[in-house]
């Protein structure tokens, strides 16, 4: 679980998150995340919303896998192939987090696939 930290004067976040986490527990680390079945094919082809949809659902599952929830994660990496990707992007993330977003980065940039448009590494404290 994370205590949302924001500064006396910080700005309004843009975007579902917040300026800092303090999380207590022990810490699990999220490997980048990618829209890839078990068999290695490139999931939703196209369709940011629904490849951040299956990003997120699969950081939950590694997350309750290792006995945490939703609430536990208390920082997101998040990689977008296209700037133009980010409000779509931000629809869909904050049906997850929009009630309490933990800390995050976005960066645009390549990813490994051209089929890619969001990768997403995480931090939680369980």
């Amino acid at each position: 679980m994370f205590v949302p930290v924001t500064p006396k004067g910080a700005s309004k976040p843009i975007a579902p998150y917040v300026h800092g986490s303090k999380a207590s527990g022990e810490p699990l680390y999220v490997a980048g995340t990618l829209a890839i079945s078990a068999e290695g094919e490139s999931l939703h082809v196209g369709d940011i919303k629904a490849q951040t949809r299956y990003v997120i659902e699969q950081i939950l599952a590694v997350v309750e896998a290792a006995g945490g929830k939703p609430t536990d994660i208390a920082y997101n990496m998040i990689m977008l192939k296209q700037r133009s990707d980010y409000a779509a992007f931000n629809e869909v993330y904050a049906e997850f987090f929009g009630a309490a977003p933990p800390a995050r980065y976005c960066i645009i940039c390549e990813l490994v696939r051209d089929e890619f448009l969001v990768e997403i590494a995480s931090i939680a404290h369980i």
